[in-house]
């Protein structure tokens, strides 16, 4: 792909749909390439039978199985460690955000996400 512009594929992880389409609106704004599921057992799956994903953004909060648990599925995986993984939260816990960051995350996100936010994180991973 000659473009300077690098299309990302990513995974969007949320069990509340507005805030899954706010997310998938923002980064298919910029042009990348958007999967979205409602739960992190779902993800699990598809990255199981689609590993081409670039990066995770996952809401914290979710039935069954949180963002912090699929965070650490996936760097447990040897296929899938290298992906990096953002949590996203309404609420502000430092010591939530440092156990996240300190687990492996790549970022963490408070909702509601702006553009700006998910931009700066996009240039971030692309420039890898």
């Amino acid at each position: 792909m000659a473009s300077s512009k690098q299309q990302m594929h990513v995974l969007a992880v949320d069990d509340n749909s507005v805030d899954r389409a706010v997310i998938s609106r923002i980064l298919r704004s910029s042009k990348h390439k958007v999967t979205a599921v409602d739960s992190a057992q779902r993800a699990l799956d598809l990255l199981g039978l689609e590993p081409d994903v670039n990066m995770i953004i996952t809401d914290y909060w979710m039935p069954d199985m949180t963002g912090f648990d699929l965070l650490k599925r996936v760097k447990e995986s040897s296929v899938l460690k290298e992906i990096p993984v953002v949590i996203m939260s309404s609420e502000n816990v430092p010591s939530r955000i440092t156990r996240c960051l300190e687990e492996g995350a790549e970022d963490f996100l408070l909702k509601p996400v702006r553009p700006a936010d998910v931009s700066r994180l996009c240039t971030r991973m692309m420039m890898r």
